[in-house]
């Protein structure tokens, strides 16, 4: 099932929902924007696990969407939810245990599509690796470019 309206919808996910999920969803937005079909999708994103609910993006993730031209974006962690599996046509996860954890938590009646983002990518591993723990800002960075055409290859498949 979609979601209530005609909408198609998407839900990022990883592990805490500070750094790549926020990151992926802020990137789906802004091509959205551009292409003129923001008012066609429903984008949110959420954490496996409860350590940041209530908390906004990693400073990092942000300055590496300000570098790109993406400002403006605002977010508070939220845990994913058994309606999720339902409200969302397409439900991504950033890596291996995300998703394992993914389907430990699906319930039966869930109607998502399950998907790991980086397959989407073509140019490297489907894996987009947390860069919470890295010293490196580039971490980010390499982090944004793998969503970002990701999400490039997401879209045009389905708009």
């Amino acid at each position: 099932m979609a979601a209530p309206s005609d909408k198609k919808s998407v839900l990022f996910v990883c592990l805490g929902n500070i750094c790549r999920s926020t990151m992926a969803e802020a990137i789906f937005l802004h091509l959205l924007q551009e292409k003129g079909l923001k008012d066609k999708w429903s984008v949110d994103s959420a954490a496996i696990e409860t350590y940041n609910i209530g908390n906004g993006p990693d400073g990092r993730a942000i300055s590496t969407l300000k570098k790109h031209g993406i400002t403006g974006y605002t977010h508070k962690a939220r845990q994913i939810k058994k309606d999720d599996f339902v409200k969302f046509e397409t439900i991504f996860g950033m890596d291996d245990e995300n998703m394992e954890d993914l389907e430990g938590v699906k319930p039966k009646n869930s109607t998502a599509k399950i998907e790991m983002l980086g397959t989407y990518d073509s140019e490297e591993e489907d894996i987009i690796v947390d860069p919470y723990f890295s010293n490196k800002i580039e971490s980010f960075e390499t982090v944004y470019q793998q969503c970002d055409r990701a999400c490039r290859k997401f879209l045009e498949l389905n708009s």
